[in-house]
């Protein structure tokens, strides 16, 4: 669905996280996975969202097929990312060219080729025949009605081996309809004075609207994007908490903050920089990742600070020893080493959930407190939404949110001598004054839970006849004795019109999956308007 920005056109933030960075070892996005980061970049206010390539891989053509149906955008575009037509081939003949368009997104990036060897030696084409694709594909989407940006790659090595020839490249995607050209830093190499330099000339002697792209081998990516802005580029590409192949890209959230705090660019939609902390740490959830501590404004320890001179000076002010004030950016200034939200954060999170907390400071005080007694243990709220509400509800009403007591749970794992498994697990609980035992089967003791649960409740809710895990993740926090360790579990659970998730944390993983599961259910039933059990 199309989103309708507050923003104008004059600057573009461009997260390509769901294609670039999803090029990160160690990061394998399911569907559901990017459609949950779609959503949070979109709740982040970024302008385009680049999904990946459809037709290039059955993932990311589904993803375009679901995102169509399933994510009601507010504040970005979906992109869908390609590449110029073949060689000696037309544009409006080529299958990957229609896949662009199959992919029902209203603005396509294409890459291509602005490096003269890069186009003898990798597409084996002449310079002249590569400048033909750009123009024919560009010219062909833009009749089709699309807006199109180009991605050229290997611009700046290709500037600096023949910058006559990437000029040229630059010039005809801009003749052509492109509405944005990108200069990208492929191979990560470039310095800030270098990248000013190139884009001011390139911009002279082009007349393009210019757009940078940058990976962080050198460890100036953020620097070489605000360079490149600083030089007339209007047009930025990053992706969250810079992930990328290799080294990474630029991050989006360092170029944004600066943008919007250093250099006075109102870049995002009013208030939603204050959310950057919480989308920085609930994208990290989503693909697996810890949150890196130490990561400018979203980490949480960006603005932490230890006893002695800065303790001592901050208790005067706490400009002292901060370059901004931290809830600019949603993150709060600690003076221990603790995962603590803030009275704000609660205050906000309360009224984005819809639950009135009345002002009431001393009920606000003791969420923060519960909050942070528990991530102490282990829970994580930044990317458990439902389990925090769940637990915010709790404390306003004064009691749990229940639908149902439980007796007792176990699971079993057998193994058998031809060497298969069987999982079984039991359920015994109280709903609506009914005692209940149910035992299931499933294909590992989690799934059999999850069963058994369905089986005990399903006739008296029959709305949890629509539930659906969708996507379940482990982590081990920390070992304690030997093997022991604390095992941290998010599932993500649909109704069919939307997704939450839910977090459970104990000494092993079932149990870890079960407290997970029951606020999944609970959560579940919430939604579904029905009353809780007195």
């Amino acid at each position: 669905m199309t989103a309708t920005s507050e923003l104008d056109d004059s600057f573009h933030v461009f997260d390509t996280t769901l294609r670039d960075g999803a090029q990160r070892e160690g990061i394998n996005l399911t569907v559901a996975d990017k459609l949950a980061i779609a959503r949070h970049l979109d709740d982040f206010g970024v302008g385009f969202i680049e999904g990946g390539w459809p037709g290039a891989n059955p993932r990311d053509t589904e993803f375009f097929a679901r995102a169509r149906q399933e994510i009601d955008f507010r504040h970005a575009q979906l992109v869908a990312f390609g590449a110029t037509r073949r060689a000696g081939a037309k544009a409006s003949e080529d299958p990957q060219v229609k896949a662009l368009l199959d992919s029902g997104a209203e603005v396509i990036t294409l890459v291509a080729k602005s490096h003269d060897r890069h186009v003898e030696l990798a597409l084996r084409t002449t310079l002249d025949e590569n400048l033909e694709m750009v123009r024919d594909t560009v010219s062909y989407l833009r009749e089709q009605g699309r807006r199109v940006f180009v991605d050229c790659e290997h611009f700046f090595d290709g500037y600096r081996a023949n910058p006559e020839y990437a000029k040229a490249v630059v010039r005809a995607a801009s003749e052509a309809g492109a509405s944005v050209v990108i200069l990208c830093d492929t191979n990560g190499g470039m310095l800030p004075a270098q990248v000013q330099a190139v884009v001011s000339t390139v911009l002279a002697d082009t007349g393009a609207r210019l757009g940078i792209h940058t990976q962080d081998d050198t460890g100036c990516a953020v620097a070489n994007t605000l360079a490149a802005v600083d030089a007339g580029a209007t047009h930025v590409q990053c992706t969250a908490n810079g992930y990328g192949e290799r080294v990474g890209n630029a991050n989006l959230f360092p170029v944004v903050a600066a943008l919007e705090l250093k250099y006075g660019k109102q870049v995002l939609p009013e208030g939603a920089l204050r959310e950057m902390t919480r989308i920085s740490h609930a994208i990290a959830e989503v693909v697996n990742l810890t949150p890196s501590t130490h990561q400018p404004y979203v980490g949480v320890s960006a603005f932490a600070h230890k006893a002695g001179l800065h303790a001592s000076a901050i208790k005067v002010d706490p400009d002292l020893y901060q370059h901004i004030d931290p809830e600019l950016v949603g993150n709060t200034m600690r003076m221990l080493v603790s995962d603590m939200a803030g009275r704000a954060s609660i205050e906000l999170k309360g009224k984005e959930l819809g639950v009135d907390l009345g002002g009431d400071r001393e009920l606000v005080g003791r969420v923060v407190e519960r909050v942070k007694e528990r991530e102490l243990k282990g829970y994580t709220y930044e990317a458990a939404d439902a389990s925090f509400e769940l637990l915010l509800r709790g404390e306003v009403e004064g009691r749990p949110l229940k639908y149902f007591e439980v007796e007792s749970w176990r699971a079993i794992v057998e193994d058998r001598p031809d060497g298969t498994h069987a999982n079984e697990a039991t359920v015994k609980l109280y709903a609506k004054g009914e005692r209940i035992v149910a035992t299931a089967e499933g294909n590992g003791p989690v799934n059999a839970l999850d069963r058994a649960l369905r089986v005990a409740l399903e006739k008296i809710y029959p709305q949890l006849a629509k539930l659906d895990l969708v996507d379940y993740k482990v982590r081990i926090l920390e070992g304690v004795h030997g093997t022991q360790s604390t095992t941290r579990v998010l599932i993500s659970t649909s109704d069919g019109s939307g997704e939450w998730s839910t977090v459970g944390v104990a000494e092993n993983v079932i149990a870890a999956s079960w407290q997970a599961l029951e606020d999944a259910y609970t959560y579940g039933l919430l939604r579904a308007g029905v009353e809780p059990a007195e």
